[in-house]
């Protein structure tokens, strides 16, 4: 997702762009169940695909807005709801296949972009000062000015060029289940907070959410050992009555949490994007967000930088990527760290002060709102085109 909208930022510009994809998403089709892998996406984000002219493709396939999202545990709750701050949506849940495939779409219509796909990579050969040259597993050859790295948490290419990393592991994973529900489609996001960990469901269009269900790594393979109707149980003992009655079970995956951060995200004619930049816990379901805005920033960047009759790829201009980013993911990492750490630890104390704040964020409404807005990621520095700007 976030590789093709850096793409797609820079459509229609001068520069010669090649999106390398190993394997392309399957095409779309309405009646096909919902798949596991879905993304809160946030105000910030729809205006970023709106703007570089893929919105409309997602919402020709499938797409499922909300504007409620309630937060609790034992004594402190409270509820976010749009209209307090006079927008019709909190964000809008969407299929990650779903953003692929409208993305990949809209890079069909300019001129200076090429998709290459499926293919993989069999080499990069970087030396400073010099054009990359990445192989091809067909035996072609693509040389590069400048190589924009978004493969993911696992990056080849960040660990090609020598970019270090600074992670740790939270020891547990994330249980994602895909349900039927009683409800009709629902308007609202909700987490709750247990002593094993949080609890958290997403809607989806139709009789149909996705679970979010935090464990230890054991508990989640117990779980994923079971029959569906044997989960079923499970989630109707341990979840609340918000989620309704659950009809069936109809898939499950799970993966574990981990933080991860680049210590650079450039070098010269070398930049990170999204999870090769940044693994974000997904608490509040950032991670693609704050890619999404990486990517944003990187084409206004490189886009001003052809105006200006600059390199794209020379390490002044990508460094003030760097600058518009990594302190502004570095806060939201840290954020959550925190979020995580407070909600997850049952000292007395500590338990009494959350949910007073929990409590006091129901009845202050200026804090509560600059909270609702940092979730639609209209908090912060924005690049223009999280603004609805264009920049080509």
């Amino acid at each position: 997702m976030v590789g093709a909208a850096v793409a797609c930022s820079l459509g229609g510009s001068s520069l010669r762009v090649a999106v390398i994809e190993n394997t392309p998403p399957q095409p779309f089709s309405p009646g096909q169940p919902h798949d596991l892998r879905v993304s809160a996406l946030s105000i910030a984000s729809k205006k970023i695909l709106e703007t570089v002219g893929a919105w409309q493709g997602i919402e020709d396939r499938r797409v499922c807005p909300f504007r409620r999202m309630r937060v609790w545990e034992t004594a402190g709750d409270t509820e976010f709801c749009s209209d307090d701050i006079n927008y019709p949506q909190l964000g809008y849940i969407v299929e990650n296949r779903v953003t692929q495939l409208a993305l990949l779409e809209r890079l069909a219509d300019f001129g200076n972009i090429t998709l290459i796909s499926p293919t993989t990579i069999k080499k990069i050969a970087y030396s400073i000062g010099k054009p990359t040259e990445l192989t091809l597993d067909d035996g072609r050859v693509l040389s590069a000015n400048l190589l924009v790295a978004a493969d993911g948490g696992q990056s080849r290419i960040r660990q090609a060029v020598g970019l270090g990393v600074t992670s740790w592991d939270y020891n547990q994973h994330a249980l994602v289940v895909y349900i039927e529900t009683e409800y009709g489609q629902q308007d609202i996001t909700w987490q709750r907070f247990v002593p094993s960990g949080p609890q958290a469901f997403l809607p989806l269009t139709g009789h149909y959410g996705s679970i979010v269900w935090y464990q230890s790594p054991d508990e989640v393979s117990r779980l994923k050992a079971l029959p569906l109707d044997g989960l079923k149980q499970e989630l109707v003992a341990a979840f609340p009555d918000a989620l309704g009655q659950v009809k069936q079970v109809l898939a499950t995956a799970s993966f574990p949490l981990k933080r991860q951060h680049a210590q650079a995200y450039v070098k010269p004619g070398v930049v990170l994007v999204g999870d090769a930049a940044h693994m974000i816990n997904p608490l509040a379901g950032q991670g693609v967000n704050i890619g999404l805005l990486d990517a944003a920033a990187l084409g206004e960047v490189l886009v001003d930088a052809v105006k200006q009759g600059l390199d794209p790829s020379d390490l002044k201009v990508l460094k003030q990527y760097e600058i518009m980013r990594r302190n502004e993911n570095l806060k939201m990492m840290t954020v959550m760290d925190v979020f995580y750490q407070v909600f997850s630890n049952e000292i007395l104390p500590v338990k009494i002060v959350r949910n007073l704040g929990l409590g006091l964020a129901e009845r202050i409404l200026p804090a509560k709102n600059k909270v609702m807005r940092m979730a639609m990621g209209l908090e912060g520095k924005l690049p223009n085109l999280a603004r609805g700007e264009p920049i080509i």
